[in-house]
């Protein structure tokens, strides 16, 4: 072995064993922590500049560990995440800066395929329009995570990554703002995918996602185009479904041609066929049979590929509507009536498994698994199979699995 490969290995080692040590860092104090970070941040390549100015004044800060921390006490329904951020206000001003824009946009939908719309919406749901970023110096936030057990490893190489985007000179240290979880200017992109991602349009030589609009509008759009973006296809639309729909076919693992669903008695809003093409489409009913329906392309998969949240990309894929001119939806979600806490699904995914019918992780979330699970009771019932979970059904599923398990 060359002395080269030598020391880079030694050096690599280093960096592993100092990693591996943050995983343990309940058992070490913060400075101590902080300690190890200079010595892992310096074998990494990373400026010694950059790591005395930003791990020489850090600071713990004990509020990050309380939001990383709090869960929600009740389940968010489709009816409270939608209302919340889709309004007329946010249509407005999605509008106006659509028009504010234009130029700019679509010279990058030409570059990259992404439509307009589609990049003011993910602006209006990230920072409302560039209206708050957050308020946490990114390093100090990551710095606090790293040294924390929970999620040590990720955020270890997040705060490295943020250091990187300092070194390479595009954003000053005091301007580094956002989350508390360190996501970053317009669009909330995190260290890493800013490093993967960002680009600098405007020409300045820098990539700036906090100042420059060019920057951060066709850094969103790159992202959306490297994570499988088809150009000339829609995210999906709004349908209706006939009276004895099999609401089994729902989800978004069932992905048919707009032939099959047409047949299987779909059709828009107003009543028409679906148009047909050669893509294939899922359905999704967020609200259960009484609220919405939607048939959801490739490109709704590209939008979860940003945020995991099947909410977030329909109202994503609405506001973007919204905002082209297209009308609000034609059936509303119904209004929230039965509040759910996550014990409560905890319990529930418990029950399912009693009875047999596998309900994924008990973690409380109402995930897509679990309510696929809910759909497979209810057909077993004879309920419409929709996996929407109200008040009576809980109570339903509850008294079976305590009979099984008498």
């Amino acid at each position: 072995m060359t002395r080269k490969k030598f020391c880079l290995s030694v050096v690599v080692l280093v960096a592993e064993l100092i990693s591996l040590s943050f995983a343990y860092a309940d058992t070490v104090s913060f400075g101590e922590c902080i300690s190890r970070m200079k010595i892992l941040a310096r074998s990494e390549g990373i400026s010694d500049r950059t790591v005395n100015q930003v791990l020489d004044k850090v600071k713990h800060l004990p509020r990050v560990i309380e939001l990383d921390r709090r869960q929600p006490e009740f389940t968010q329904t489709f009816s409270g995440y939608f209302n919340t951020r889709i309004n007329d206000e946010r249509i407005k001003r999605g509008r106006a800066l659509l028009t504010q824009y234009r130029p700019l946009l679509e010279r990058i939908q030409l570059e990259t395929g992404i439509p307009a719309q589609y990049l003011v919406s993910f602006w209006g749901l990230e920072t409302n329009y560039g209206g708050y970023f957050g308020d946490w110096l990114v390093t100090d936030s990551l710095a606090t995570l790293a040294c924390d057990p929970r999620r040590s490893t990720f955020f270890t190489q997040e705060l490295l990554n943020a250091m990187r985007i300092l070194d390479a000179g595009d954003i000053a240290h005091e301007r580094m703002i956002g989350s508390w979880a360190g996501a970053m200017g317009h669009m909330q992109f995190m260290p890493s995918t800013f490093l993967s991602y960002a680009k600098d349009v405007d020409g300045d030589g820098r990539r700036d996602l906090w100042g420059s609009i060019p920057d951060a509008m066709g850094s969103a759009a790159n992202f959306l185009r490297q994570l499988g973006w088809t150009p000339g296809l829609d995210w999906g639309q709004e349908v209706r479904l006939p009276p004895s729909f099999d609401y089994g076919l729902a989800g978004r693992d069932q992905m048919l041609s707009l032939a099959t669903w047409a047949k299987l008695g779909v059709t828009t809003t107003s009543g028409s066929p679906v148009a047909s093409t050669e893509q294939k489409f899922a359905l999704l009913v967020p609200s259960g049979h009484q609220g919405p329906a939607f048939l959801v392309s490739k490109n709704f998969h590209v939008i979860m590929r940003w945020n995991r949240s099947e909410f977030y990309a329909l109202s994503v894929g609405h506001l973007a509507d919204r905002i082209a001119g297209a009308a609000a939806l034609h059936r509303i979600p119904p209004s929230d009536t039965d509040k759910i806490s996550r014990e409560q699904v905890r319990q529930l995914q418990l029950d399912l498994l009693a009875l047999g019918i596998d309900s994924g992780e008990v973690d409380g979330i109402l995930g897509s698994t679990t309510r696929k699970a809910i759909s497979r009771f209810q057909q077993k019932t004879q309920r419409i199979a929709d996996g929407h979970l109200d008040i009576a059904l809980l109570t339903a599923i509850r008294q079976a699995a305590s009979v099984v398990s008498r």
